[in-house]
């Protein structure tokens, strides 16, 4: 089995090599390490992508607005660079959607990355396919193939509000659980962590 840092550095190269900066190669080496770490095809997907990468003639997003289509299909990674360095903007919308997009897959690390920058989950919803990012620390989905999806013609994004999952009666029921825990100080105890005392050497 090939590391982590191994593919990384590997994805970073070859990204190089197919005519991305360096700063955008190394972004787009995360961003397939953490595919790769959150169990989805993500090497695999790019590789497709670079086979037909120089004979196609793929979009860049731009601006980000509420709804975004391309005359032809985005590119995944310029697309998906703009929606994380917009990210802190275009969350004033709530729901975006961006209809034609090839290799969704590569895009989808992205907004992985971006969950965490806002602070948001988001949700995604990609034909049959459901997405939740979790801050960067997981990515909950009901997609469970290793299969290439080679375009997306709709997606269908939210930002979600931060909230609890439980009631205000279940948190009131658990910290009154949790006090019994505590110990009241004795005079013993005072002592010990009032100051240095008399075996402070300094």
């Amino acid at each position: 089995m090939r590391s982590y840092s191994e593919i990384e550095t590997t994805i970073k190269r070859a990204t190089k090599a197919k005519g991305f900066s360096w700063g955008i190669s190394e972004e787009v080496g995360k961003n397939i390490r953490l595919l790769e770490m959150f169990g989805l095809p993500g090497l695999k997907n790019l590789n497709q992508y670079f086979k037909i990468y120089n004979i196609s003639n793929f979009e860049n997003i731009g601006e980000i607005s509420p709804s975004n289509t391309a005359k032809g299909y985005y590119c995944p990674i310029l697309c998906g660079l703009n929606f994380y360095d917009q990210s802190p903007v275009i969350l004033k919308f709530n729901e975006i959607e961006i209809n034609k997009i090839a290799f969704p897959l590569i895009f989808l690390s992205f907004l992985s990355r971006a969950s965490e920058i806002i602070g948001k989950r988001i949700f995604l919803k990609m034909d049959n396919k459901e997405f939740l990012f979790n801050f960067n620390e997981s990515i909950y989905s009901n997609y469970l193939s290793g299969d290439i999806l080679e375009k997306s013609d709709k997606i269908n994004i939210k930002f979600l509000d931060n909230k609890n999952n439980f009631s205000e009666d279940d948190w009131l029921e658990m910290h009154k659980l949790s006090i019994k825990t505590y110990v009241e100080e004795s005079e013993e105890s005072k002592s010990r962590t009032a100051g240095a005392g008399l075996t402070d050497n300094d």
